[in-house]
């Protein structure tokens, strides 16, 4: 665990992230892979569900792909996307690696994984 008064190595990668994530389109993309995981959707589902443009989509899941929050599989003509959950649950961690431990509310061996 690193001390506040040094960042942890991860920092800059989860703030990239963190960034990928903070454009509403691409926020509305995890959260309806997430709901449709492990299976995934084509890119077609996701645009007609989302309303979002083909050429702007692309660019918003190839942003997310580029971060590790979506991964993309080929199968014939169509490109299946799924949420990285492994990702998602790193960058939790990171939020909650030390989450009450200043005021030690919560014991850190008491903190709840997420996504398991």
């Amino acid at each position: 665990m690193a001390s506040s008064n040094q960042p942890a190595p991860d920092v800059a990668r989860f703030a990239d992230m963190f960034a990928a994530m903070g454009a509403e389109p691409r926020l509305r993309i995890i959260r309806l892979l997430l709901a449709a995981h492990p299976e995934g959707m084509v890119a077609g589902d996701i645009q007609s569900e989302l309303g979002i443009p083909a050429s702007t989509l692309s660019h918003h899941l190839d942003k997310l792909k580029n971060e590790g929050l979506v991964a993309v599989r080929r199968d014939g003509t169509f490109l299946w996307y799924r949420a990285n959950t492994e990702s998602l649950r790193n960058l939790l961690d990171f939020l909650y690696a030390e989450c009450c431990t200043r005021n030690q509310a919560i014991p850190p061996d008491q903190l709840v994984r997420f996504c398991e």
